[in-house]
């Protein structure tokens, strides 16, 4: 979701130097009107803050149009991962620390609607948005923003190297035959590593989960503490020297791995084995610039925003009407039947299944 500026690197070092979700950003302040003098202060633009997590970038032309076309100036306030920023804005719910949030996502957009953080955002949702939305009242708090499919990769490379044929489903990854094959970043310490629980726990049951995992420790899967280190460090394919030709990543991934003056990846996507991911923006409760929050929203789903997301955050526009990048469009297909959970279910449960799987993965 950043950018490493070097025509020397290649896309899967790009890739696994940058880390998808797992990126900084300082902080960005856009503003508008005049610098420096009085009458700045009385005629510049209201501020809008967004509060959002470390992952959030959009290029700064796109950002700017935002103040150039609703007069507010935007602050750009980053606070963590998904979880650290759901759990921020619960503990200062009534007293907001922004007007407006980027990044609530499908695990933890019940914590963030049951603690009544959020005020109706207003937005007229675009084509294609309505599908990601969420039920009843938080699709008026709610509105979804981007979307990724979290899946298991493979190093086709490396398999055909082998004379191994790769594995294509979650049952495949406890047989024998891929044996120490296989990382993937916990669930405890990373949101990728939290949805490919998810998605054992929406495929397996809630009863079968616990034996699939004990059958993955027993067949040598490496738990990481997060993406980066599973694809960049570990991974055959991720530009390091890793040992291991399976890796939970994303679906987005393949099209990072083409090698340069190559047209086509050396890693794949296992779409049977993907968890979906929504994000979500909305109004604060309590905002001190509600106008513009609103506005705001409404941005985060226009055409041009949607439209930068893909290359700027590696996760798909929820618009329809959106053209996405050639190789995402060739090589970065989302999944048929991703496993998709209520986020209430999620939200009654993620802490016990935590639990239960560090137990089982780490103990």
């Amino acid at each position: 979701m950043h950018h490493i500026h070097s025509t020397r690197l290649t896309r899967s070092t790009r890739l696994a130097l940058t880390g998808l979700l797992t990126l900084g950003l300082a902080g960005c302040t856009l503003t508008g009107g005049d610098d420096g003098d009085d009458a700045a202060v009385t005629t510049g633009p209201a501020e809008v803050v967004l509060v959002t997590h470390d992952s959030f970038t959009l290029p700064e032309e796109v950002l700017a149009s935002f103040t150039d076309e609703t007069g507010y100036a935007l602050d750009v306030r980053p606070s963590g991962d998904a979880g650290t920023m759901t759990n921020t804005l619960v503990l200062t719910e009534g007293s907001p620390v922004g007007d407006a949030v980027f990044g609530i996502d499908t695990t933890f957009a019940s914590r963030a609607l049951d603690a009544e953080v959020l005020a109706p955002h207003g937005a007229e949702l675009p084509g294609g948005a309505e599908e990601h939305a969420l039920e009843g009242e938080g699709a008026e708090r709610l509105a979804p923003v981007s979307y990724g499919d979290v899946c298991v990769n493979v190093d086709d490379t490396w398999f055909e190297a082998e004379g191994l044929a790769p594995p294509q489903t979650l049952e495949d990854l406890t047989d024998p035959a891929y044996e120490g094959l296989f990382v993937t970043p916990g669930a405890s310490t990373s949101s990728p590593g939290l949805a490919f629980l998810l998605a054992t726990v929406g495929h397996f049951g809630e009863d079968g989960w616990q034996d699939y995992w004990a059958d993955l420790v027993a067949n040598d899967v490496l738990v990481t503490s997060g993406w980066s280190d599973a694809y960049g460090v570990d991974f055959t394919a991720g530009g390091g020297d890793g040992d291991r030709p399976v890796v939970l990543s994303y679906a987005s991934s393949p099209p990072f791995t083409i090698p340069e003056g190559e047209d086509e990846p050396t890693t794949s996507a296992l779409l049977d084995t993907c968890f979906r991911q929504v994000e979500y923006a909305g109004v604060l409760e309590g905002a001190a610039n509600p106008e513009g929050a609103a506005a705001l929203v409404e941005f985060l789903l226009s055409e041009e925003v949607q439209a930068a997301v893909p290359d700027a955050m590696y996760v798909y526009p929820v618009r329809s009407d959106v053209e996405l990048p050639e190789v995402w469009a060739q090589w970065a297909d989302v999944a048929d039947e991703p496993v998709e959970m209520d986020p209430a279910d999620i939200e009654e449960h993620r802490e016990e299944w935590v639990r239960e799987w560090a137990d089982i993965a780490t103990g």
